[in-house]
């Protein structure tokens, strides 16, 4: 059912890949991810990628051990992720595609053509008390098989919206936006929970963050980019401002 609070998850990953510009130990994600609490996010996300890229598996320990909020792992859909997941039962496993040549995460999880194999990947998880998570494009098909699989979540894909809206191309950006505002609440209408993020920024978050079926918005590049000018707090205390002014 539609709520009134809308939860703010901050994704670190992208402290980690200026770290790794210089391969040294810091900027800390840890401690951007005590930042990011004090400063009012109500969890954290961080991508373990297959290639280390920029959340390490250091990381992910870090986070388990000193963490007082949820933290939101992101991985592929690999045996590998799996086994890592398990040994930690984070509050949530949040399945995403991946490709190596990728800069970022493109488009959503194609569960639709995986059904089965992804059923049964993620029942273990859901027997070790994750929340699975699905991103996925706001595609009835693909929400539909979410919830067949027995996710409890899905994360829609905000890119093209995002994307569009910094194109110029606002007749694609509207659309876009009619597309997740249909899909929030045809999955609302599933029981599912329903998540969104990718390319969020102060420009796009209203309109998204004011859709009553949408729990939570999951915000990281943007943020890591506005913290190098504002600091991390502000950038976040903006963040959440402009979340809760949609929302009142």
């Amino acid at each position: 059912m539609p709520e009134k609070t809308l939860r703010l998850g901050v994704n670190i990953d992208h402290v980690a890949t200026v770290r790794n510009a210089r391969g040294s130990a810091y900027p800390d994600p840890l401690r951007a991810a005590q930042i990011a609490q004090e400063a009012g996010a109500d969890g954290i996300t961080a991508h373990l990628r297959e290639d280390r890229r920029h959340i390490s598996d250091a990381d992910i320990e870090g986070l388990m051990q000193n963490l007082s909020l949820p933290l939101n792992f992101e991985m592929a859909a690999t045996d590998e992720m799996q086994a890592i997941a398990l040994r930690h039962r984070p509050h949530a496993v949040c399945l995403v595609p991946e490709k190596r040549e990728e800069r970022t995460t493109e488009g959503g999880l194609e569960v639709a053509r995986e059904e089965n194999r992804l059923a049964h990947f993620i029942a273990p998880l859901r027997e070790a008390g994750c929340r699975v998570s699905i991103f996925i494009a706001a595609d009835r098909r693909q929400i539909e098989a979410a919830h067949r699989i027995g996710a409890e979540v899905i994360e829609l894909h905000t890119g093209a919206y995002c994307d569009a809206h910094a194109e110029g191309r606002l007749d694609a950006r509207d659309d876009e936006l009619v597309r997740l505002t249909e899909m929030a609440r045809f999955a609302d209408s599933l029981g599912l929970e329903v998540h969104a993020g990718h390319g969020l920024t102060y420009d796009t978050v209203q309109p998204v963050a004011a859709l009553p079926e949408v729990r939570e918005l999951n915000i990281g590049h943007f943020l890591i980019g506005e913290a190098i000018f504002l600091g991390l707090a502000p950038a976040i205390g903006e963040m959440r401002r402009l979340m809760d002014a949609a929302r009142a």
